[in-house]
């Protein structure tokens, strides 16, 4: 390969690859610890509950990963070569970085399929890049955020106001509650002054003020289970909260995660729904952005303005 060229880690969380590996993959998650037979049951009947035994989780990062190349190939023909690094799963991040100096990348920048920046998430991913970039001689910058590109707005916006119109023509969409939503962390960034919680107000309110919503509020989701407090409230409480308040429609909008996945499939559409409708709520969701082209485009000119700053 030209070593010209400039390396893309594109890096994400990561899933299994079959229902076969989510043992592994849970272990990774707790840092090398298996999970109780209880924890994996759990788990495992999650993953089945939404994929029924086959797994197409790992294809949305996988076309994500081949989206924003063909997103820079358009901007900048032959400048750049996208590679996928995991954060739990294969290829791991320090993969994602070796095949880079495999190929005889000297030059990279990482980025991750998370517009928000947390020292504990975003951050963690950009630690052990640089430090496998270190270790393998390669040169490497990391995009840390991305919450407020225009696109990103554009299109989640769009899809705000499209997931409005799911509750019908006879229901004003003055009268949808919506729940921006993202994955909880532990509430000890607060302490950090991280600015994750920040940076999801200042996404939530750009799409709202975009798609003309008046009626909105913030909540946590997915949260760990841990001995310690996680940020909340958590959007099964929030649920019961707002019906209890006069909400009859909601209209969840996880802005913080950016395909369809685990958390999304399962947390959002069966947990949260199920709920729900025991309360008499109408609960929707926007679709997510998978490889939604105005998506991509944020990526591929987040990469591309952050070469241009290093020259």
């Amino acid at each position: 390969m030209d070593d010209r060229k400039i390396g893309v880690l594109v890096m994400s969380y990561g899933t299994p690859e079959s229902m076969d590996d989510i043992e592994e993959y849970y272990t990774h998650i707790r840092r090398g610890n298996p999970p109780t037979p209880e924890q994996l049951a759990d788990l495992t009947n999650r993953y089945d509950a939404i994929v029924g035994g086959f797994f197409p989780l790992r294809e949305n990062t996988d076309r994500q990963v081949c989206g924003l190349q063909e997103a820079l190939d358009a901007i900048a023909p032959d400048t750049y070569v996208c590679y996928q690094g995991l954060k739990h799963a294969r290829p791991y991040i320090e993969d994602g970085v070796k095949k880079m100096a495999e190929d005889g990348i000297r030059e990279a920048i990482g980025i991750v399929l998370a517009p928000h920046y947390s020292i504990m998430s975003v951050g963690s991913y950009i630690k052990r890049a640089q430090e496998s970039a270190e270790a393998q001689g390669l040169k490497m910058a990391f995009v840390k955020e991305y919450h407020l590109h225009p696109k990103l707005i554009r299109t989640l916006t769009a899809r705000v106001q499209h997931g409005l119109k799911k509750f019908g023509a006879d229901v004003p969409a003055t009268d949808v509650k919506v729940l921006f939503s993202a994955h909880s962390l532990p509430e000890r960034i607060i302490e950090m002054n991280d600015p994750y919680p920040q940076q999801l107000l200042a996404t939530s309110a750009a799409v709202a003020e975009g798609a003309g919503v008046t009626d909105w509020q913030f909540t946590w989701q997915s949260a760990g289970r841990t001995r310690e407090p996680w940020l909340g409230p958590d959007i099964l409480d929030t649920l019961q909260e707002v019906r209890e308040k006069g909400a009859n429609y909601v209209l969840i909008a996880p802005i913080g995660f950016v395909s369809d996945h685990l958390e999304i499939l399962y947390d959002v559409d069966i947990e949260a729904k199920s709920v729900a409708q025991q309360l008499g709520l109408k609960l929707e969701r926007i679709e997510m952005l998978n490889t939604d082209p105005l998506y991509m485009e944020t990526l591929a000119e987040s990469v591309i303005a952050l070469q241009q700053e290093r020259g």
